[in-house]
């Protein structure tokens, strides 16, 4: 059985006025500001029927004026031919109507894998730091603030809804039940006030086909089985539950809104930074209450280890206890360390082994922010430039696209360096150039969808190497020390 289907276009398209969607978005966008005119706009497509009426909405100018549009898909090489085919389709489309498009393939189970992640938890990181780095470039490349630019999200009231339901069954406290929220940072999802019933009306009314991942049906999945198993049994004793849910998310949403800016406003009083870590004021902590204080703890950790999203309320309960104690000390999970020391509560990263490397992705040329561990950067140079700088590699510039990725080292990475006839393990790579295991993890690795072309500082795959044929030499340059050893 495929693993997604292509939904057919209907033979008689029903007409545009039957659709409320281009209303809904229209409103939710215009009460949240989502989309200021002149917006640079980024739109994350699947090729799901949400996504793609997303696009289409903005395609067609009816959620802002004057957005400069462009759009992303991520490729999470999960389902085969299947993916292979989504890929397509997004790409057609894009074609059809005359929207940029970039594709990133990126190895998602593998990076789940190194990290310690859930398949969904881990999709959703990479396709967020990938889309922050394209719109960046995006905005640099039409000579727009940044700030100007947006991330279009497709998701929808009937995803609000499951999202709650899934933290109410796993535990969540009222922050986590506020659900998802229209606008965060650049994110901003114009259709969380629509129904998919919407959605699926409106791409009729088109005539537009769309995508369907059988996935979806899965109801081992989470919200597969909140989707299929648990609102229909909901719904059949109360036939209102979306519109009463919808209410309550809302209040609660209002309601945790004004405690968290109290206690982003503490989080500042009461904090300060120090090396690699934050620093809380345990005399000035001691006058909150204990949820304002639990509060606190967690704003001020989210600002300071943007990783640790996914701390644990048994964490931050532990951090809120130890701040009454003289020599508490507790290992944290994302690599991290909190003590008492001196009337503060410290919280660092543990080791140059704690910090993670998230994916990133390199334009050709341009650059790649790594936070602590630097900055990759990738510029065309004279074949007279080449070098032996263990910190720069020359690649054969025909040998890879517009862009490359760039990630930590897999679980099972092999690949050719330079000079070999056969393969070697990357950890074998590691053993051999003696680099110390709490290094390891802090090595970018370059990659050209899925075929390593640089383990950065260390050597270069023989596969793309500059020979006497090439006619453009690629620079790829690593600026930044890791912890010595």
């Amino acid at each position: 059985m495929a693993l997604s289907a292509l939904a057919p276009r209907p033979s008689t398209p029903y007409p545009c006025s039957m659709s409320l969607l281009p209303d809904t978005a229209r409103a939710t966008a215009s009460e949240h500001e989502m989309l200021p005119v002149g917006s640079v706009v980024l739109a994350l497509v699947s090729g799901g029927a949400d996504s793609v009426s997303l696009l289409r909405l903005l395609a067609d100018g009816q959620l802002g004026d004057d957005l400069r549009l462009s759009v992303l898909h991520v490729n999470h090489m999960l389902r085969g031919d299947a993916a292979n085919a989504d890929e397509a389709f997004v790409g057609a489309l894009c074609a059809e109507l005359d929207i940029p498009c970039r594709i990133v393939r990126f190895d998602v189970a593998a990076y789940a894998e190194a990290e310690g992640l859930n398949l969904e938890d881990a999709g959703r990181r990479v396709r967020y730091r990938f889309a922050e780095d394209e719109l960046d470039a995006r905005c640099e490349s039409l000579g727009v603030s940044p700030l100007r630019g947006r991330i279009a999200v497709a998701h929808t009231l009937n995803d609000q809804l499951e999202t709650f339901l899934m933290r109410l069954v796993t535990g969540s406290g009222p922050a986590g039940l506020r659900a998802i929220a229209p606008v965060r940072g650049r994110i901003v999802r114009p259709l969380l006030g629509a129904r998919r019933t919407q959605v699926v009306e409106y791409l009729e009314s088109l005539g537009q086909s769309w995508r369907e991942d059988a996935t979806n049906a899965d109801t081992s999945r989470l919200r597969s089985w909140v989707r299929h198993e648990l609102k229909p049994l909901v719904e059949s004793v109360n036939p209102a539950f979306d519109t009463t849910l919808e209410r309550t998310i809302r209040l609660l949403s209002d309601e945790d809104g004004l405690l968290s800016e109290m206690a982003e406003a503490f989080s500042y009083d009461f904090t300060e930074p120090v090396d690699d870590g934050i620093a809380f004021n345990r005399d000035y902590m001691a006058t909150l209450s204990r949820p304002m204080a639990r509060r606190t703890v967690r704003e001020s950790l989210f600002r300071t280890f943007p990783e640790a999203t996914r701390l644990e309320f048994e964490h931050v309960e532990a951090l809120v206890d130890g701040l009454a104690e003289d020599s508490f000390a507790r290992d944290l999970p994302f690599g991290l360390h909190a003590r008492t020391e001196y009337g503060k509560l410290v919280v660092s990263h543990r080791d140059a082994e704690s910090i993670r490397l998230a994916p990133c992705l390199l334009e050709v040329p341009g650059t790649c922010d790594l936070g602590q561990l630097g900055v990759i950067e990738a510029r065309f140079v004279r074949l007279e430039d080449v070098n032996d700088d263990p910190q720069r590699a020359f690649v054969d510039g025909a040998l890879v696209g517009e862009a490359l990725t760039v990630d930590r080292p897999r679980q099972g990475d092999r690949f050719r360096p330079l000079g070999m006839d056969g393969s070697k393990k990357l950890s074998d790579l590691f053993i051999d150039g003696k680099v110390p295991k709490r290094l390891r993890v802090t090595t970018p690795v370059i990659r050209y969808r899925d075929r390593i072309v640089w383990v950065a500082g260390l050597r270069l795959s023989d596969e793309f190497k500059v020979t006497t044929q090439t006619t453009g030499v690629l620079e790829l340059h690593w600026r930044g020390e890791q912890t010595s050893t």
